[in-house]
């Protein structure tokens, strides 16, 4: 689920907008007065959605946007006066006075992206270092070695033995030569 932060300059604004989005179903983690506020709650999370107006207690959301963490989207709520002016700075919009399906259905969207970026990272193949690679390399020797297997068979042992134990293949890696050299 993603977290989202509201951050309006007056604080019964903030949750009013909390307790709507919240009884939609979604995680409203933080409610504040500040862009300050918003980027220490932002702070140690991989993502999120901020929800705000143009100006907060302490900056206008240009300000807070640069701020927040990578993986942050923001959904600024302003006048079309005001939003005209934002346009191109992968910031999301939504027209006051707020009609609340807008709001839901925006923040769904918003999700579902951060979602889906989500997922595509997750696929991505994890870069390893020269050291484990190495690791894995003389593991696979050694059983090439000891067991008269081929590289083939080497690898795909290490890669039934890692998911089997539920460690990656490094790790399964640094088990076997533990093994084979003690």
């Amino acid at each position: 689920m993603t977290s989202i932060i509201v951050v309006l300059p007056k604080m019964e604004d903030a949750k009013g907008i909390r307790n709507i989005l919240v009884r939609s179903g979604f995680s409203v983690i933080g409610v504040c007065t500040t862009g300050a506020q918003a980027i220490s709650q932002a702070d140690g999370l991989n993502d999120g959605i901020v929800v705000c107006s143009y100006k907060m207690m302490d900056m206008v959301y240009s300000e807070l946007h640069e701020c927040l963490p990578p993986g942050f989207e923001m959904l600024l709520m302003a006048s079309q006066r005001l939003i005209n002016e934002c346009y191109g700075n992968d910031i999301v919009c939504l027209s006051m006075p707020l009609k609340t399906d807008d709001l839901i259905n925006t923040v769904h969207m918003m999700e579902e992206g951060i979602e889906r970026r989500r997922r595509k990272l997750k696929q991505k193949p994890k870069i390893r270092s020269n050291e484990e690679e190495a690791a894995i390399q003389e593991a696979k020797e050694i059983l090439m070695v000891r067991n008269h297997m081929t590289e083939e068979e080497a690898h795909r042992y290490l890669q039934k033995c890692s998911m089997d134990s539920g460690t990656n293949l490094v790790e399964t890696a640094g088990m076997v030569l533990s093994m084979m050299k003690g």
